[in-house]
């Protein structure tokens, strides 16, 4: 009797903890994050320490969407430095299998890129809103989430900018 009841209340706390994460979250993540442009004959192809703060909303167990801040730090090669950051949004596509979330995600980033040579200035500046895309895996326990995410922006005028972080999100119910 102590087994089937022990089996009971494992159950219902397993469903618990995969129904809490549907919900508003909010979150941060830190991770290596890598630019890559070229302007004429120079180049800078660095990573540098990179963060984000994420706000998301998931509805279902499979769908939700997410924005969040992006920074890439600040790159340097041989002087010069390039400090990308942006807003991007997403829609992103959840396969739960227990307590683990694989995801995909695709949407927009708006950025924001300076190029500049230290002690001189700005030498090349850019906007736009590019394509993104991205992959993770996230554990979650009741409300608290930790992932790992590698995502790549598409961003004009970059050959590269991607990130790959580990970070963690609280669902708010």
């Amino acid at each position: 009797m102590r087994k089937a009841i022990l089996a009971t209340a494992l159950l219902l706390a397993s469903t618990a903890s995969m129904a809490a994460d549907n919900g508003i979250y909010l979150g941060a993540s830190l991770g290596d994050a890598n630019v890559d442009i070229e302007q004429g004959v120079l180049q800078v192809d660095e990573s540098d320490t990179g963060f984000k703060i994420i706000a998301g909303i998931r509805p279902l167990d499979w769908f939700g969407i997410e924005a969040s801040y992006v920074n890439f730090g600040e790159p340097e090669r041989n002087g010069f430095t390039v400090e990308t950051d942006g807003i991007s949004g997403f829609g992103v596509f959840f396969l739960p299998v227990g307590p683990v979330d694989v995801f995909a995600k695709g949407g927009v980033i708006s950025s924001d890129t300076d190029f500049k040579q230290k002690n001189v200035g700005s030498f090349f500046r850019d906007d736009g809103t590019d394509f993104a895309y991205g992959v993770g895996v996230q554990f979650r326990l009741l409300s608290l989430g930790v992932r790992a995410e590698y995502e790549k922006f598409e961003i004009d005028n970059l050959k590269d900018a991607n990130m790959l972080s580990i970070g963690v999100t609280y669902t708010f119910l």
